[in-house]
């Protein structure tokens, strides 16, 4: 049975970086059992109720910019999971969300960088969820309680973001130390 596991995937630029984190992402297909598909809860993807991607053949989203051209050529081919998509919206149906499916939505890069990364055949199906921060921390612990089953079934869910993540206090010209909450918040998280 696979986890549920949490990933921060940095910037996109991570996939060509020589630092841990990199590595870490890079050994992490070889360490879990092989689902039989992925489904990738995105900090990338907000949407008011939670909403489940099921195209069958997901286009690689490049929804970044400021980047160096070679990462809007990559692509991660990966076969979509329209079928677990579905189970995905029955369960967070079934426990009272207004759950819908989104046949045209493809893999942002909070869910192709660390999958890239982690499983670089893109041969194992996957699929998305959207994320609703209006809502707090108490509704995604209840769509996690929700989605729960899928692990029984050989779904890894995977929820991919930033560790901490504030772009208008990143100070990009200054080797300036992380603010105090984010230190404070990335001790308790070790």
């Amino acid at each position: 049975m696979p986890p549920t596991i949490f990933v921060s995937h940095g910037a996109p630029t991570l996939i060509g970086e020589d630092v841990p984190a990199r590595d870490f992402l890079a050994g992490l297909g070889r360490g879990l059992p092989r689902p039989k598909a992925i489904l990738v809860v995105s900090a990338h993807w907000e949407t008011p109720a939670p909403c489940v991607a099921t195209a069958s053949r997901p286009e690689t989203i490049h929804d970044f910019h400021g980047f160096p051209e070679d990462l809007y050529r990559l692509r991660y081919p990966a076969p979509g999971a329209p079928e677990t998509a579905l189970r995905a919206v029955e369960l967070l149906r079934a426990a009272g969300f207004a759950a819908a499916a989104d046949p045209e939505r493809g893999l942002d890069h909070g869910a192709w960088v660390p999958l890239r990364l982690a499983y670089p055949e893109a041969d194992i199906p996957v699929t998305q969820l959207s994320i609703q921060p209006a809502e707090g921390p108490l509704h995604h612990v209840a769509l996690g309680r929700a989605l729960a089953p899928l692990r029984a079934e050989n779904v890894l869910v995977l929820a991919s973001g930033g560790a901490t993540h504030n772009l208008r206090e990143l100070a990009w010209n200054s080797p300036a130390a992380p603010p105090d909450w984010a230190r404070a918040f990335d001790d308790w998280l070790a």
